[in-house]
């Protein structure tokens, strides 16, 4: 009888351990693929620059074009993680992706890698987006490209910023 249990423990560990080690590294890998974006600088202002330009052509949309959505979308398919491939930030936040919303109920506590997005009441949308890094109750730690030091939706580069968690709309899960 104990070795029936030995053995059905190791089965259990050896089946649902990967899926668990999986996500986590999957979770780190794309971490370290927006993390290594810290920095990222456009090289006129004006929408451009070498990876600026390559955000841009992973959504299929020219330099000049905003590009905040446009690095969330490239720093997951690096990681062959499917994805809108939208430059355009609501497309991101689609009903199944969605796991938290500002004041709903039932909502899931956002995780590293999840997506953010800010609601733009002149603009009637999401219209900023970028990746959670840490959660917490009142301050949230994020990285998102198109933003400067004051935290515009059109800015320069690639930050890490500290954000309000009050000032974040919805945040959608794309890693499985």
């Amino acid at each position: 009888m104990a070795k029936n249990v030995c053995i059905l423990i190791c089965v259990l560990l050896f089946n649902v351990l990967p899926g668990y080690s999986q996500q986590g590294n999957l979770k780190s890998k794309v971490q370290q693929t927006y993390s290594s974006q810290i920095g990222v600088r456009e090289l006129t202002g004006n929408n451009d620059g070498k990876q600026v330009e390559a955000f841009l052509a992973y959504v299929h949309l020219k330099k000049g074009n905003p590009w905040c959505a446009a690095f969330v979308c490239w720093a997951l398919g690096q990681n062959q993680i499917t994805n809108p491939r939208s430059g355009y930030c609501p497309d991101l936040f689609g009903k199944k992706h969605v796991v938290w919303k500002r004041n709903a109920k039932g909502n899931q506590e956002p995780l590293t890698g999840d997506v953010f997005g800010l609601y733009f009441p002149e603009k009637g949308r999401i219209a900023h987006v970028g990746f959670v890094d840490e959660w917490g109750p009142s301050v949230t730690i994020t990285v998102e490209g198109n933003t400067n030091d004051a935290g515009s939706r059109e800015g320069d580069g690639v930050y890490r910023k500290k954000r309000l968690t009050r000032q974040i709309y919805a945040v959608s899960r794309y890693i499985p």
